[in-house]
């Protein structure tokens, strides 16, 4: 199956290439033939508290090869909106010289030290940027809720509310920037998917243009409605969270549908 043919794809993670510690065995076989053929692509994953590294070694362990530059995740997002909002406010500040106060984990905290901000945990600060943090205190919220109403960007990775594990779903980054939206009754900028920001940040460093280039995922409210707002063309697969009745209730629409990736040729 194939409507028309790209030079480039942005390629969900969990539930398109793998569940948990398995990986999908067709998308592994779509991987190889895309590098067969030397199309270039990315993961684009809300996944903010592991490192490229980190998602290069789970790859590897399910028997996929990757190198670190494949992945762009909703931290290396974060990071390159604040970037790119310090340079509209003509910073004179160096920024090893902005105080970013950062509620998350390895993931959050290695893209903004790439990016070269000075991580704080207590205001003053320039921004709060907020991920998936599972020791999340009061005493984190209290901080972060005193440096936005003094004046700090409010800044989150992605909206998941709720994240699925061998347990069941628990409580996802959204939940955690909820609280303090609440606190400080105030609204934070989010660029994980569904939102615009990470997809197109990611075709950048794809160097394709938006209608070149084909988002793969497996979930109709973060992948495909990315895909949508940014508007691009998108293909849903059935082998992760959304299903077809799904499909049939929801304003937002995939361009193509498939059981699994090996039904898309290249």
């Amino acid at each position: 199956m194939a409507e028309k043919s790209y030079k480039g794809y942005l390629l969900d993670l969990d539930g398109t290439v793998y569940k948990g510690k398995t990986a999908i065995v067709e998308a592994v076989q779509f991987i190889r033939k895309l590098k067969e053929r030397s199309l270039p692509y990315l993961y684009v994953t809300n996944n903010s508290s592991l490192t490229p590294a980190q998602l290069k070694e789970r790859l590897e362990n399910i028997g996929i090869e990757a190198k670190e530059g494949d992945f762009f995740t909703s931290s290396m997002a974060a990071a390159a909106v604040m970037k790119n909002m310090d340079k509209h406010k003509n910073h004179t500040q160096a920024s090893s010289e902005i105080r970013v106060l950062a509620i998350g984990e390895t993931g959050l905290h290695t893209a903004l030290a790439t990016a070269g901000f000075q991580i704080v945990n207590q205001p003053p600060a320039s921004y709060v940027v907020v991920g998936i943090d599972r020791s999340f205190t009061y005493e984190k919220m209290k901080h972060a809720t005193l440096a936005i109403n003094q004046g700090a960007a409010f800044i989150s990775t992605n909206r998941d509310r709720a994240v699925p594990t061998e347990e069941g779903l628990v409580p996802g980054n959204g939940a955690i920037t909820a609280s303090i939206a609440c606190a400080t009754g105030k609204e934070p900028m989010y660029v994980g998917k569904p939102e615009a920001a990470i997809v197109n940040l990611a075709l950048e460093r794809l160097h394709l243009q938006t209608k070149e280039v084909l988002l793969i995922g497996d979930n109709l409210e973060t992948d495909i409605a990315a895909g949508a707002k940014s508007g691009m063309d998108t293909l849903l697969v059935y082998t992760g969270f959304s299903r077809k009745e799904d499909v049939e209730k929801s304003a937002v629409k995939p361009t193509y549908t498939a059981e699994h990736l090996l039904q898309w040729n290249i």
